[in-house]
């Protein structure tokens, strides 16, 4: 059995689509693109696909990763290629790596994110920003299933700070201002949000943007304490690979139809 893993994206008005879809959508590509999945045991068989941390229906993200086991090798870029002609666009898959390591679900442990917030002044922004960091911490409520819940979404946040707005046009769909803010959060329970950040600077400065703010997930992993930076999950399978290319590629060539 060979696992490999995939890294995919959410863009323009895929961004919508639920994590449920997105399951129907890639288990439709892997019965067109023809993979030799391994199924689950029992009544009713399952692919063995492995989704780490999907991001919220309505977010768009450059960073989002499964795992798939297959009865047979394959190359992970040959893989990766027909597999992305079968989905969506807007919902690519942009990276594959053969699994040489355990534990993806654990080297995720933050996640990075742009903040789009158009009609906002970035220097309000920047202040609500200020207040929102300099606050021990900032509580703001949930809805869920059992009710309205309490938390803290401050001591989650690893860095919150505003980035420079690009000039260009083809970013900037209206003479408005727009305020891009970043934000590094920790992968803690109960999970602290993108929203629950937006929260926040509504509680602490009454930062309210006039319309919804447009939400992209950059990146997820590993923090980096040192830097507050997020680091590549996928980084270790590859130097794994690197150390046995020939063995790799000759299993792939071995097993591949003819």
């Amino acid at each position: 059995m060979q696992r490999i893993r995939l890294r995919y994206t959410k863009r323009g008005r895929l961004r919508f689509t639920s994590h449920r879809d997105f399951q129907r959508a890639f288990e439709r590509a892997l019965r067109r693109a023809e993979v030799p999945m391994a199924y689950s045991a029992g009544f009713t068989p399952h692919p063995k696909v492995s989704y780490a941390n999907a991001a919220p229906t309505g977010t768009g993200s450059e960073a989002e990763y499964l795992e798939i086991a297959l009865t047979s090798a394959r190359d992970p870029e040959q893989l990766r290629t027909l597999l992305d002609a079968s989905m969506p666009t807007g919902l690519d898959i942009v990276e594959a790596v053969e699994a040489r390591t355990s534990g993806l679900a654990d080297r995720l442990t933050a996640s990075e994110w742009e903040l789009r917030l158009d009609g906002v002044d970035p220097a309000d922004a920047g202040r609500a920003v200020e207040a929102f960091n300099e606050a021990p911490a900032v509580e703001v409520q949930r809805r869920t299933k059992n009710g309205v819940r309490t938390f803290d979404a401050r001591s989650a946040v690893v860095c919150l700070e505003s980035a420079q707005t690009h000039g260009s046009p083809a970013d900037r769909p209206s003479d408005q201002p727009c305020a891009i803010l970043r934000l590094v959060v920790r992968h803690v329970t109960p999970a602290v949000r993108p929203d629950d950040v937006l929260s926040g600077l509504r509680a602490v400065a009454d930062l309210a943007p006039p319309v919804p703010v447009a939400v992209t997930r950059l990146a997820q992993g590993l923090l980096d304490e040192e830097t507050g930076t997020v680091t590549d999950p996928l980084a270790p399978d590859r130097e794994a690979v690197a150390t046995e290319p020939q063995t790799a590629a000759a299993t792939a060539a071995a097993t591949a139809p003819a």
